[in-house]
């Protein structure tokens, strides 16, 4: 049975009360919405409790610090994660870090009944100075709801960010970044580059994988062997790896992530290239071990880096901005020599890869059906956009062999 804990007087203490030695003052400890561990003090236990009281009526509404006018923005913020419980653990973890990193030191402090469009104006101008305009409407999508959860308890009467978005493009002239693909000619200086260099070229299997399945990242990085049908020639796709940070310390891990829709569960052809590169890593495996990675039960992964684990994402794009520095460098002093103009690669990640093979395949392909399938686009306007920008040059092309072969008169 376990023991009872008491006070100096000898009174018995309830679960998360204690009494610290150093000061006798009494502390009761608990955890946030968030997960994180906070405490109260008091110096008597009568006064200690009575916070408890007060202390658990806030968590059940929350609406007496409203009234008050003393909730912050982070207070509602948090408030509103709290209501997200099917959220994905994913999800949680990269509002978490955007929140905590551009917000909750600053604008977060302020009481939000005190907040007006200006003020949300003002920081957002602010924000623009430091990050892309990507980045800040990935900030508006945690702090509209956020303001909208007091609009709904009726703390506040309108949202201050209502609206904001559109005004803050308009007056800092910025719009959405849009992620262009490689050319071909990029494309192939990029491969190229990495199958002949004598330290980048073990990236060449996955990098090929990417540029011929166009998987997302985490989808590529979570392939299994068993996932690979070489007799039928394709691959499905049926979960991701995802890399986030957990726990109190926020210290990052794999985990598996199961698709987010039916659309994200599919098959895809298997080419030539990419079964080549399958084979080159079951060769090399063969002599240096497969991969033994266990990742939330999960095993017999294809991709393995020089520890013998999966790859991270991030791992992935740091490598990829390494060789783009080096190609670019050793490109510059090349076409000097020759006396020519230089083919540098742009900056990118490995998500403009799959871009690149989107863009790719819709020069190829007309049918939108097949290539929003292949690609697991959920919304048909995705590809759609993709198709109209890969073929938009494309389309100057035709016009030059039309030219050709038609004559007006």
């Amino acid at each position: 049975m376990a023991k009872t804990r008491k006070d100096s007087r000898g009174r018995a203490l309830l679960k998360g009360e204690m009494q610290r030695s150093s000061d006798n003052r009494y502390a009761y400890s608990y955890k946030d919405p968030l997960g994180r561990r906070k405490y109260i003090y008091a110096r008597d236990l009568a006064t200690l409790r009575e916070k408890e009281k007060r202390l658990m009526k806030d968590q059940l509404d929350g609406l007496d610090i409203y009234i008050a006018g003393k909730a912050t923005v982070n207070f509602v913020f948090d408030r509103y994660m709290s209501l997200k419980i099917n959220l994905r653990q994913t999800t949680k973890s990269n509002y978490l870090y955007m929140y905590d990193r551009f917000v909750r030191d600053t604008f977060g402090q302020r009481k939000i009944a005190e907040i007006k469009y200006s003020d949300v104006f003002q920081f957002y101008l602010y924000l623009t100075e430091k990050v892309q305009i990507n980045t800040l409407e990935t900030v508006h999508t945690l702090l509209h709801p956020t303001f909208q959860l007091a609009v709904r308890d009726e703390i506040i009467r309108k949202n201050p960010t209502d609206g904001i978005m559109a005004e803050i493009k308009k007056t800092t002239n910025q719009k959405t970044g849009v992620r262009h693909a490689l050319t071909i000619d990029q494309q192939r200086a990029f491969m190229n580059y990495i199958a002949n260099h004598p330290i980048y070229f073990h990236w060449c299997p996955l990098f090929t994988v990417l540029l011929g399945t166009g998987c997302r990242i985490g989808e590529a990085l979570g392939l299994r062997w068993k996932d690979l049908d070489f007799e039928k020639g394709v691959i499905s796709i049926n979960h991701s790896v995802v890399y986030y940070p957990v726990g109190e310390k926020r210290t990052s891990v794999l985990h598996i992530s199961e698709v987010k829709t039916e659309t994200d569960v599919r098959t895809i052809p298997m080419l030539d290239s990419v079964r080549d590169a399958f084979e080159m890593i079951k060769n090399e495996q063969k002599e240096t071990g497969a991969n033994e990675t266990v990742i939330d039960g999960m095993t017999g992964f294809v991709f393995k880096n020089r520890y013998g684990n999966v790859p991270n994402p991030q791992s992935v794009n740091r490598a990829i901005k390494r060789i783009v520095s080096d190609y670019n460098a050793a490109e510059e002093i090349e076409a000097k020599r020759e006396h020519r103009e230089p083919l540098l690669l742009p900056d990118f990640s490995a998500h403009h890869l799959r871009h690149t093979f989107c863009t790719r395949l819709c020069e190829n392909e007309t049918n939108l059906k097949i290539i929003q399938s292949i690609m697991g686009h959920k919304d048909i306007q995705t590809t759609m956009d993709i198709y109209a920008e890969a073929t938009e040059d494309k389309k100057h092309e035709t016009f030059e062999r039309l030219a050709a072969k038609m004559d007006i008169f």
